[in-house]
């Protein structure tokens, strides 16, 4: 079993943020999976509750942006697809009003919560994935409708029980997309499941194993799921700390650690799929008021969380590598080494 990679990074590569270029040695302290603002498809229709001011918006994000930085952080991706309310205008204001690097992603979502019935009606005509990759690679080498801001990741989601026919053909885009361009990809799975058969369809498509983050591994605690997907060269995105209701903190942290005594440290990420702000009002009107104050909390990993992992005797090299090094390395492309 190694931690090590088994090639040379390269310092040089270079990422687009919603501000504009980074390069990856400037990353620093990462988070993996959060977002300034999500819109279900469908949430305009709910013209009878009331809407957030693009002020407030922006003040909400920054003042989440200052906790981060406080505590150290310098960058974070948020992959929110295009059929999600991605809002792209707002991550530059706020990325310009703090000086935090906001990464950004282009794709679309799963069946049951995402934009498919536009792309079902396009379907009707012809087949979708050439127009859908053709849309991913615009925004990852031009750039985000007329903003100019490139994306920087490619975002795929499969839902619960079995990749449908459309998700099928989003993943199939985003490969030919990741392929032409480089663009590495991130994904979304439901209760720690199917990740393996989205490894699978990428893989085979042409997407290095070491280009994909396996989202929201953390849904489960099944070492052999978890394992068999680090054995395929691919990271894992332990990416919900906070959200106790899905799947409890306990068996993720317990998780994390298992993996991190396999041999398996060097690909793992981590984050807490938090969202700042909402459009419409998905929830039911004072839930998340009652959730408590570490759901949907950036800053959860950092003041709860590590101090769990040092408790279980992870160091801090170790927690570093999870927030510093293997977000680095999973943009500069670096394959990982074979897992025994």
């Amino acid at each position: 079993m190694s931690n090590e990679s088994s090639s040379t990074s390269n310092p040089s590569t270079r990422i687009p943020t919603a501000s504009g270029e980074t390069s990856s040695e400037k990353l620093g302290r990462t988070l993996m999976h959060e977002h300034l603002v999500i819109g279900y498809p469908g949430w305009q229709s709910h013209t009878n509750v009331p809407l957030a001011s693009p002020a407030d918006e922006l003040a909400i994000c920054v003042d989440r942006i200052q906790e981060l930085q406080s505590l150290g952080y310098s960058s974070m991706l948020d992959p929110c697809p295009n059929d999600l309310g991605r809002d792209v205008e707002l991550a530059a204001r706020v990325a310009q009003r703090t000086g935090f690097q906001i990464i950004l992603a282009t794709g679309l979502y799963k069946q049951s919560e995402g934009g498919m019935p536009y792309w079902h009606f396009r379907s009707s005509f012809g087949p979708q994935v050439e127009p859908m990759a053709e849309l991913f690679i615009k925004e990852l080498t031009e750039g985000i409708g007329d903003s100019g801001i490139r994306a920087g990741i490619i975002k795929v989601a499969t839902g619960v029980g079995q990749i449908t026919d459309y998700e099928r053909t989003i993943l199939l885009a985003a490969a030919k997309a990741s392929v032409e361009t480089g663009a590495p990809i991130t994904t979304h799975t439901d209760q720690g499941s199917l990740g393996d058969q989205q490894q699978q369809i990428l893989t085979e498509a042409g997407v290095p194993a070491h280009r994909i983050i396996i989202g929201h591994s953390c849904g489960t605690d099944d070492h052999d799921y978890h394992m068999g997907l680090a054995r395929g060269g691919s990271y894992l995105g332990f990416d919900r700390f906070g959200i106790d209701a899905l799947f409890p903190d306990e068996k993720r942290v317990a998780s994390l650690v298992r993996m991190i005594r396999a041999g398996a440290g060097d690909r793992l990420v981590v984050s807490h799929d938090s969202v700042w702000c909402w459009k419409g009002q998905p929830f039911p009107p004072g839930m998340l008021d009652n959730i408590g104050d570490d759901a949907f909390n950036p800053t959860f990993f950092e003041r709860k969380i590590i101090p769990r992992l040092r408790e279980e005797g992870v160091s801090d090299d170790e927690i570093d590598r999870l927030l510093v090094s293997n977000p680095r390395r999973f943009f500069e492309g670096e394959k990982l080494a074979a897992l025994a």
